[in-house]
């Protein structure tokens, strides 16, 4: 079974047979439990290991917030090792994106874990991802520059969120420092970037994460962080990005989706739909998701285990 699922799971080739990667930001939700992991747990049970079975990719996002721990990187890499096709894609400290006063002691510490993944061969790319308070301006140009050529020994991918971004300046600087662009869906408010299919080097990527044009760019305390990315996108919705991704990975070697809007298991549910539009044929689902998301059954391989008639809703 694993053989076949692998297979599957390696999402989608373009034309030219290049591999695209499809997989959730993250893996490690409270609100997941009981939705996309089994509840209770089966001894020895790994959410990496367990995500693997569906998924050629997983992006790191804890790399975001400290520097990788190598120990830690060696056992997700021993959890994926059932799956030959798997990579991670990571985040890069936000001490590098958000804050810019970095020190080469804060480098070092990043590439530890960094180190670890690359000597594995599991990772597909480092994400440099800006805020939206990051505009085009000669000096944030300069900034990424130095910035790529620092982290140059890396397949980097900057993602930008404000549409000053939207210049073949910075689809040039990218590809003369060999970075790719990541296309992105957000809710579409101002000067917000727009979706597109840019690809800047080998490594194509794409970023869905949700259309919550409600909170987006609330600092309501009221309202809980999560629900930023609550959100499940239908397939009409997402047939527009099946169509750009086949053409992202016309020009690119490999090709990154992740999804983001990772609220109770949401994303995962959106990588599996991507998946099915892009291979045309139906997937492996987990079974806990399945009771939560009736809508999986149309695109399921195989039966639920047990009877999904009256699916519980997701709170």
């Amino acid at each position: 079974m694993q053989g076949n699922l692998a297979l599957k799971t390696e999402s989608a080739k373009s034309k030219h047979g290049k591999q695209i990667r499809i997989g959730p930001a993250g893996w490690s939700y409270a609100d997941w439990q009981g939705i996309v992991y089994p509840s209770p747990r089966p001894r020895g049970f790994h959410e990496t290991a367990y995500l693997a079975q569906y998924f050629d990719t997983i992006e790191i996002n804890t790399s975001f917030y400290q520097p990788l721990r190598p120990q830690l990187v060696q056992s997700w890499i021993a959890q994926i090792k059932s799956n030959p096709r798997f990579l991670f894609t990571a985040k890069l400290w936000q001490k590098f994106t958000h804050e810019e006063n970095a020190t080469l002691e804060d480098e070092k510490s990043v590439r530890l874990g960094f180190d670890v993944l690359r000597d594995a061969g599991r990772l597909g790319g480092v994400l440099v991802q800006f805020p939206f308070s990051f505009h085009s301006t000669p000096e944030t140009l300069a900034y990424l520059k130095r910035l790529a050529k620092r982290f140059h020994d890396y397949p980097l991918v900057v993602e930008v969120r404000h549409s000053s971004w939207n210049e073949r300046k910075l689809d040039t600087l990218l590809r003369e420092l060999d970075v790719g662009f990541c296309n992105i869906d957000q809710p579409v408010i101002g000067r917000s970037i727009v979706p597109g299919e840019r690809v800047t080097s080998s490594v194509g990527y794409v970023r869905l994460h949700g259309r919550r044009y409600d909170n987006w760019f609330t600092d309501d305390p009221a309202i809980p962080k999560y629900e930023r990315y609550n959100y499940l996108y239908t397939e009409e919705e997402l047939k527009p990005w099946a169509e750009r991704i086949k053409k992202i990975a016309t020009h690119a070697d490999s090709t990154f989706v992740i999804t983001n809007n990772h609220y109770q298991g949401k994303g995962v549910v959106n990588a599996l739909d991507l998946i099915h539009l892009l291979n045309n044929d139906k997937v492996k689902v987990p079974e806990p998701l399945r009771h939560h998301y009736a809508e999986l059954e149309k695109i399921a391989s195989e039966p639920a285990l047990e009877p999904t008639l009256f699916p519980i809703e997701p709170r």
